[in-house]
């Protein structure tokens, strides 16, 4: 790992000194959260780098975006968390750019960082705040940022394949811990640990799903009495932060009773204790001081439009920007609520490798991939991927979303995505595990019946029957 590293600071010092020629730049990031920490990694870079600077967050880098951007001819481009599938298109335009990215390349270009290209893996062993951190790092002392860092990589979900952060992401965590800005520990992997009251993290749990418990308030509020835990004191709620050690012992024991007689399996059992990261530099019993709650903030910031909000959150501001962030992650719990109501009463239709629901305009698109991947706990069959259908302006916006299990029976959405939405005259791609494409509003039929024969395909190709 270290000569990769020393390969990608090397090329990393590249990219910063074509950065230093230029006194303005453009950023060009993607509006979730690690697109959003990426482009807080750079501002803040450039900011103490005395450089002038202008931001555009966009859903996905396609022609149409890379002609705006070609025609505002802006003196030097940096693109974070996408890019590295337009390589060839970028060029094509004349656009001068550094692109710092973690997804598949496509192309080539010259000032491009990006794991793939060091023999590192992008979906889980560096993200795309975590390349721009590389850049950042390069350009100047910026060892705080490697905050930022873990949390889009976090929001990336990186770090589930292996249940704790690996790789590079792993060498950026032990930078921040050194620098005192980052703690990792053994933990609760439920949800909400700095903000929610104890009940509501097992309420609100879905990987591992808790049958009984799930969604169930009452019956969350007597699995904690039964076990004598008081879950309010001096009339507020206690969350997880405010227990005592033993306290959190006998909730974690409980659980892993309840699930052994619920016929949990034990490796998803396992998974209600992991590796959780905190950011020491943040107030306790805020989003921003655990990095898994963090990323949700901002990524309710950046599906309703207000990516401007998230970046503010990012580059410090804890007032005006903290407390909007807050109204809109409100706003998105409960839009999530409807949205998987909205699956549950209309069900999924099954095909032989995937399941789909088709949401129209019910549900909003930047939002479908989220509903798509919380699905899993009310479809029956939990074996196949789902894909998710939504309007979007001009076309049909699909999202998927697998499991780890179908990663390791060979299923790789990025691929399966990227291929067959080119088949029928869209675009696409992502991770193996969660992968979105924009496909014309005609093609939906088409798109489903080749997608699942294309994941088929994958099946067999890993048990050898293809």
């Amino acid at each position: 790992m270290t000569e990769t590293m020393e390969a990608f600071r090397k090329e990393a010092d590249r990219c910063a000194e074509e950065i230093r020629k230029h006194r303005s730049v453009h950023i060009v990031s993607h509006i979730d959260a690690d697109g959003l920490t990426s482009a807080g990694i750079i501002c803040t870079a450039l900011e103490r780098g005395n450089f002038e600077y202008t931001t555009r967050f966009v859903k996905q880098l396609d022609e149409k975006a890379l002609d705006t951007i070609a025609d505002e001819n802006h003196e030097f481009v940096v693109f974070t968390d996408l890019g590295s599938g337009m390589c060839e298109q970028i060029k094509a335009r004349g656009i001068s750019a550094v692109v710092s990215d973690h997804h598949q390349p496509q192309g080539t270009l010259d000032l491009h960082l990006n794991p793939h290209l060091f023999g590192a893996n992008g979906s889980y062993e560096l993200s795309g705040s975590g390349t721009t951190y590389l850049l950042a790092s390069a350009l100047g002392k910026n060892r705080d940022l490697s905050s930022l860092a873990i949390v889009g990589a976090v929001g990336d979900m990186q770090h589930l394949k292996m249940g704790q952060l690996v790789g590079i992401n792993r060498l950026i965590l032990e930078e921040g811990v050194q620098g005192g800005h980052l703690e990792f520990k053994k933990d609760l992997t439920l949800f909400g640990k700095q903000t929610r009251p104890i009940y509501k993290l097992l309420q609100y749990s879905s990987d591992p799903y808790l049958p009984g418990l799930t969604g169930n308030e009452e019956a969350c509020i007597e699995f904690l009495h039964a076990l004598n835990i008081r879950y309010s004191q001096d009339e507020r709620w206690r969350r997880w932060i405010d227990l005592e050690v033993s306290e959190k012992q006998k909730i974690v024991s409980g659980l892993f009773q309840y699930c052994l007689k619920s016929g949990i399996p034990s490796y998803r059992i396992e998974r209600l204790i992991g590796e959780v990261y905190v950011l020491l530099n943040e107030r306790e019993g805020t989003e921003m001081r655990d990095a898994s709650e963090f990323s949700t903030l901002l990524n309710a910031t950046a599906r309703y439009d207000h990516a401007d909000i998230g970046l503010a959150v990012c580059m410090g501001d804890r007032e005006n920007a903290y407390e909007d962030a807050k109204k809109l992650l409100a706003e998105h719990r409960q839009n999530l609520v409807n949205g998987l109501m909205y699956v549950k009463e209309n069900g999924v239709t099954q095909l032989e490798n995937m399941q789909y629901f088709d949401a129209g305009s019910q549900i909003k698109e930047t939002i479908v991939g989220i509903i798509a991947g919380m699905s899993s706990t009310i479809v029956e069959n939990r074996n196949l991927p789902i894909i998710a259908f939504a309007n979007t302006e001009g076309g049909i916006k699909v999202s998927a979303r697998g499991t780890q299990d179908l990663i390791r029976r060979g299923v790789n959405l990025s691929e399966a995505m990227s291929t067959v939405s080119a088949e029928v005259g869209g675009a696409g791609g992502g991770h193996d595990i969660a992968a979105g494409a924009t496909i014309p509003v005609n093609m939906k039929e088409e798109f489903a019946r080749k997608l699942d024969h294309f994941i088929g395909e994958q099946l067999r190709r890993k048990t050898g029957t293809g």
